[in-house]
């Protein structure tokens, strides 16, 4: 008994650490913020409490349900580029040539920050001498548009980049599991006269549906909290056509100094979050037994 005491303390003693790092840098903070959300508080001065009045306000701001609106877009577009991803690291995963050079060229954009591939991007789609309108102007396009100026194309115009920024680390964790499918089943598949395409959604998908599950979860709810990017490239802008919940959130914080609504908008963005990876969880919940034909 004194034995299994012992290794139980050596067990809490190793975990202590990383507990204590959670509770600073994630609960505290979270209970700061539905706090804070109670308040109205400039972030410097006396802060009042006024209950629920900030989540009422939240919910008849027509910004913010803009921005929510863009948000939920951008994860449905992060969601549906898992397709692509998932397409590319099915060809990777095959015997072609010059698959290793096409693998490190996907993982570059995951090598620079986010400011880094912002400023890359902006060069590209700067209206007069960007890449982009230069390339459209040689091939017969007179007047191209100025596409983080368009209040209409700048948010698809945003979804090109964050969608290449992180390209790469969805194509190597779908490369990866395909790669752990043993080459027997394949060999097996092809001996019985199996076609590439029948390899491909008939053995290999059905056999990474669990990773592609995580994928999702991590696609969708990542997007919900995306910021930096859009930030740097466009802070919302023009007229809030490209806000999106977290920076609405940074500027109702940190521009204007509510700091208590701006709190009340993070704490309602975690609950969506929490809600979202709720529903998916349960959405792709595994059955007990699943058959393939």
């Amino acid at each position: 008994m004194d034995k299994v005491m012992s290794n139980r303390l050596v067990a809490a003693l190793y975990v202590l650490p990383a507990l204590l790092l959670l509770l600073v840098l994630v609960y505290i903070p979270i209970v700061l913020t539905g706090y804070y959300g109670l308040m109205q508080w400039d972030g410097i001065g006396a802060m009042t409490f006024i209950g629920l009045d900030n989540y009422a306000r939240l919910l008849q701001d027509g910004t913010f349900w803009q921005s929510a609106n863009h948000t939920f877009l951008l994860a449905l577009f992060s969601a549906l580029s898992l397709i692509g991803y998932l397409m590319i690291a099915l060809v990777l995963s095959g015997k072609i040539k010059g698959a290793n050079l096409f693998r490190k060229i996907y993982l570059i954009p995951m090598l620079l920050s986010s400011v880094a591939i912002a400023q890359l991007w902006l060069k590209i789609y700067h209206p007069s001498n960007g890449v982009l309108n230069t390339f459209l102007e040689a091939i017969g396009f007179s007047n191209p548009p100025a596409w983080l100026a368009e209040p209409s194309l700048v948010l698809y115009a945003l979804f090109v980049p964050i969608l290449w920024q992180y390209a790469g680390f969805y194509i190597l964790i779908y490369y990866a599991a395909l790669k752990n499918i043993p080459e027997s089943l394949v060999e097996a598949a092809r001996i019985d006269g199996a076609s590439p395409w029948q390899i491909a959604f008939r053995i290999k998908l059905p056999l990474i549906t669990e990773v592609i599950k995580v994928t999702v979860v991590l696609a969708v709810v990542g997007s919900l909290k995306y910021f930096d990017l859009i930030y740097v490239m466009t802070n919302g802008g023009p007229n809030g056509s490209s806000e999106v919940m977290a920076s609405y959130m940074y500027r109702q914080a940190f521009r204007s100094f509510d700091f208590g609504y701006g709190s009340a908008v993070g704490f309602f963005l975690l609950l969506i979050c929490l809600l979202v990876t709720w529903l998916l969880r349960k959405a792709t919940a595994s059955k007990d037994t699943i058959q393939y034909s």
